[in-house]
Protein backbone atom coordinates (compact mmCIF):
# COMPACT_ATOMS: atom_id res chain seq x y z
CA UNK A 1 0.00 0.00 0.00
CA UNK A 2 1.62 3.21 -1.19
CA UNK A 3 0.58 6.96 -0.28
CA UNK A 4 2.20 9.92 0.27
CA UNK A 5 1.77 13.39 2.19
CA UNK A 6 1.46 16.29 0.49
CA UNK A 7 4.38 18.44 -0.26
CA UNK A 8 4.81 21.19 1.68
CA UNK A 9 4.83 24.00 -0.86
CA UNK A 10 1.64 22.72 -2.23
CA UNK A 11 -0.72 25.42 -1.24
CA UNK A 12 -4.08 24.24 0.01
CA UNK A 13 -7.01 26.22 -0.17
CA UNK A 14 -9.19 27.16 2.64
CA UNK A 15 -10.95 24.85 4.74
CA UNK A 16 -14.94 24.62 4.92
CA UNK A 17 -16.32 26.07 8.09
CA UNK A 18 -19.86 24.80 7.46
CA UNK A 19 -21.58 21.79 6.53
CA UNK A 20 -22.79 22.86 2.91
CA UNK A 21 -19.03 23.56 2.51
CA UNK A 22 -17.48 20.21 3.67
CA UNK A 23 -20.43 18.33 1.47
CA UNK A 24 -18.88 20.26 -1.39
CA UNK A 25 -15.69 19.41 -0.80
CA UNK A 26 -16.69 16.01 -0.28
CA UNK A 27 -17.85 15.85 -3.40
CA UNK A 28 -15.17 17.63 -5.39
CA UNK A 29 -12.99 14.67 -3.79
CA UNK A 30 -15.33 11.70 -5.32
CA UNK A 31 -15.35 12.99 -8.33
CA UNK A 32 -11.32 13.63 -8.51
CA UNK A 33 -10.95 9.97 -7.72
CA UNK A 34 -13.55 9.21 -10.71
CA UNK A 35 -11.77 11.57 -12.86
CA UNK A 36 -8.55 10.26 -12.07
CA UNK A 37 -9.58 6.90 -12.27
CA UNK A 38 -10.82 7.41 -15.41
CA UNK A 39 -8.61 9.57 -17.39
CA UNK A 40 -5.23 9.72 -15.54
CA UNK A 41 -3.72 12.37 -13.94
CA UNK A 42 -2.28 13.77 -16.81
CA UNK A 43 -5.30 13.92 -18.40
CA UNK A 44 -7.79 14.83 -15.73
CA UNK A 45 -8.96 18.59 -16.42
CA UNK A 46 -10.28 20.76 -13.19
CA UNK A 47 -12.51 21.36 -15.05
CA UNK A 48 -13.89 18.14 -15.78
CA UNK A 49 -13.50 17.60 -11.67
CA UNK A 50 -15.80 20.34 -11.11
CA UNK A 51 -18.52 19.64 -13.77
CA UNK A 52 -18.58 15.95 -12.45
CA UNK A 53 -19.08 17.37 -8.86
CA UNK A 54 -21.69 19.96 -10.06
CA UNK A 55 -19.44 22.65 -8.42
CA UNK A 56 -18.67 26.08 -10.04
CA UNK A 57 -15.01 25.74 -11.51
CA UNK A 58 -14.24 29.23 -9.36
CA UNK A 59 -15.56 27.39 -6.19
CA UNK A 60 -13.26 24.40 -6.75
CA UNK A 61 -10.18 26.32 -7.17
CA UNK A 62 -11.00 28.10 -3.63
CA UNK A 63 -10.95 24.42 -2.16
CA UNK A 64 -8.18 23.24 -4.17
CA UNK A 65 -5.53 25.91 -5.93
CA UNK A 66 -4.24 22.77 -8.14
CA UNK A 67 -5.10 19.82 -9.21
CA UNK A 68 -1.62 18.65 -7.66
CA UNK A 69 -2.98 19.80 -4.29
CA UNK A 70 -6.76 17.91 -4.80
CA UNK A 71 -4.73 14.83 -5.53
CA UNK A 72 -2.47 15.39 -2.76
CA UNK A 73 -5.84 15.72 -0.80
CA UNK A 74 -6.77 12.45 -1.98
CA UNK A 75 -3.33 10.62 -1.19
CA UNK A 76 -3.57 12.35 2.42
CA UNK A 77 -7.05 10.87 2.87
CA UNK A 78 -5.65 7.33 1.77
CA UNK A 79 -2.58 7.55 4.05
CA UNK A 80 -4.87 8.81 7.22
CA UNK A 81 -7.88 5.84 6.30
CA UNK A 82 -4.96 3.17 6.56
CA UNK A 83 -3.26 4.71 9.67
CA UNK A 84 -6.92 5.28 11.25
CA UNK A 85 -7.73 1.74 10.05
CA UNK A 86 -4.76 -0.08 11.84
CA UNK A 87 -5.23 2.24 14.92
CA UNK A 88 -8.63 1.16 15.35
CA UNK A 89 -8.06 -2.30 14.67
CA UNK A 90 -5.40 -2.58 17.64
CA UNK A 91 -7.92 -1.34 20.06
CA UNK A 92 -10.26 -3.83 19.39
CA UNK A 93 -7.59 -6.52 18.89
CA UNK A 94 -7.43 -7.68 22.83
CA UNK A 95 -11.40 -8.65 22.76
CA UNK A 96 -10.89 -10.74 19.96
CA UNK A 97 -10.10 -14.25 18.80
CA UNK A 98 -7.30 -15.07 16.48
CA UNK A 99 -9.39 -16.11 14.16
CA UNK A 100 -11.26 -12.85 14.28
CA UNK A 101 -7.93 -11.42 13.81
CA UNK A 102 -7.16 -12.98 10.79
CA UNK A 103 -10.75 -12.20 9.60
CA UNK A 104 -10.27 -8.25 10.27
CA UNK A 105 -6.95 -8.02 8.27
CA UNK A 106 -8.24 -9.38 5.34
CA UNK A 107 -11.40 -7.72 5.29
CA UNK A 108 -9.27 -4.10 6.26
CA UNK A 109 -7.39 -5.36 2.60
CA UNK A 110 -10.23 -5.85 1.02
CA UNK A 111 -11.73 -2.60 2.21
CA UNK A 112 -9.05 -0.32 0.68
CA UNK A 113 -8.76 -2.62 -2.34
CA UNK A 114 -10.36 -0.32 -5.13
CA UNK A 115 -8.22 2.68 -3.36
CA UNK A 116 -5.10 0.98 -3.07
CA UNK A 117 -5.20 0.76 -6.72
CA UNK A 118 -5.91 4.18 -7.16
CA UNK A 119 -3.41 5.52 -4.97
CA UNK A 120 -0.62 3.69 -6.53
CA UNK A 121 -1.66 5.13 -9.78
CA UNK A 122 -1.67 8.99 -8.35
CA UNK A 123 1.58 8.86 -6.77
CA UNK A 124 3.32 6.97 -9.68
CA UNK A 125 2.10 9.86 -12.00
CA UNK A 126 3.15 12.43 -9.22
CA UNK A 127 6.48 11.05 -9.11
CA UNK A 128 6.23 10.45 -5.59
CA UNK A 129 9.80 10.34 -4.19
CA UNK A 130 11.27 7.05 -2.69
CA UNK A 131 11.43 8.20 1.06
CA UNK A 132 7.79 8.86 0.99
CA UNK A 133 7.41 5.85 0.03
CA UNK A 134 9.57 4.49 2.87
CA UNK A 135 8.01 6.38 5.09
CA UNK A 136 4.69 4.96 4.62
CA UNK A 137 6.09 1.51 4.06
CA UNK A 138 7.25 1.95 7.83
CA UNK A 139 3.71 3.11 8.90
CA UNK A 140 2.22 0.02 7.34
CA UNK A 141 4.77 -2.21 9.25
CA UNK A 142 4.23 -0.02 12.61
CA UNK A 143 0.89 -0.59 12.90
CA UNK A 144 0.45 -4.56 11.74
CA UNK A 145 3.20 -5.07 14.38
CA UNK A 146 1.22 -3.45 16.79
CA UNK A 147 -1.98 -5.28 16.57
CA UNK A 148 0.16 -8.43 15.93
CA UNK A 149 2.04 -7.66 19.38
CA UNK A 150 -1.34 -7.61 21.25
CA UNK A 151 -2.94 -10.35 19.46
CA UNK A 152 0.14 -12.99 20.19
CA UNK A 153 1.13 -12.41 23.93
CA UNK A 154 4.60 -12.64 24.44
CA UNK A 155 6.05 -12.07 21.17
CA UNK A 156 9.08 -9.45 20.99
CA UNK A 157 8.87 -6.26 19.45
CA UNK A 158 11.56 -7.31 16.90
CA UNK A 159 9.63 -10.93 16.11
CA UNK A 160 6.12 -8.60 15.62
CA UNK A 161 8.14 -6.43 12.77
CA UNK A 162 9.63 -9.73 11.20
CA UNK A 163 5.96 -11.01 11.01
CA UNK A 164 4.34 -7.47 10.00
CA UNK A 165 6.34 -7.82 6.72
CA UNK A 166 5.34 -11.47 6.12
CA UNK A 167 1.77 -10.64 6.37
CA UNK A 168 1.76 -7.60 4.67
CA UNK A 169 3.18 -9.56 1.63
CA UNK A 170 0.40 -12.23 2.47
CA UNK A 171 -2.31 -9.83 2.55
CA UNK A 172 -0.95 -8.29 -0.89
CA UNK A 173 -2.48 -11.68 -2.47
CA UNK A 174 -6.45 -10.88 -1.44
CA UNK A 175 -5.73 -7.23 -4.12
CA UNK A 176 -5.15 -10.30 -6.52
CA UNK A 177 -8.74 -12.20 -6.36
CA UNK A 178 -10.53 -8.62 -7.41
CA UNK A 179 -10.39 -10.29 -10.92
CA UNK A 180 -11.69 -13.90 -10.01
CA UNK A 181 -15.34 -15.22 -10.53
CA UNK A 182 -16.73 -14.60 -7.18
CA UNK A 183 -17.23 -17.96 -6.85
CA UNK A 184 -13.45 -18.85 -7.01
CA UNK A 185 -12.45 -15.43 -5.38
CA UNK A 186 -14.19 -16.82 -2.42
CA UNK A 187 -12.58 -20.25 -1.78
CA UNK A 188 -9.42 -18.16 -2.39
CA UNK A 189 -10.30 -16.12 0.41
CA UNK A 190 -10.90 -18.31 2.61
CA UNK A 191 -7.81 -19.80 1.97
CA UNK A 192 -6.28 -16.49 2.92
CA UNK A 193 -8.00 -16.25 6.04
CA UNK A 194 -7.08 -19.65 7.43
CA UNK A 195 -3.55 -19.32 6.05
CA UNK A 196 -3.59 -16.13 8.56
CA UNK A 197 -5.36 -17.98 11.26
CA UNK A 198 -1.92 -20.64 10.85
CA UNK A 199 0.51 -18.01 10.79
CA UNK A 200 -0.86 -16.70 13.78
CA UNK A 201 -1.35 -19.40 15.70
CA UNK A 202 2.59 -20.55 14.92
CA UNK A 203 3.83 -17.54 16.34
CA UNK A 204 2.54 -18.84 19.96
CA UNK A 205 2.90 -22.23 19.29
CA UNK A 206 -0.59 -22.71 19.39
CA UNK A 207 -3.30 -24.17 17.33
CA UNK A 208 -6.41 -22.02 18.39
CA UNK A 209 -7.37 -19.51 20.89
Amino acid sequence: MISRTPVPDAPRGSEPKREKGRLRVAAIMEAGVQVFTEKGYDAATMTEIAARSGTAIGSLYRFFPSKESLADALLLRYALHVKNGLAEMAQQVADLTRESVADAFVDFVLVLQSQRSFAIALVDARGGSVDERLRFREVMRSGVADILRKAVPGISPAKAKVMAVVLIQTLKGVISTANEEPAMQAMILAEMRELVRTYLASASGQKGK
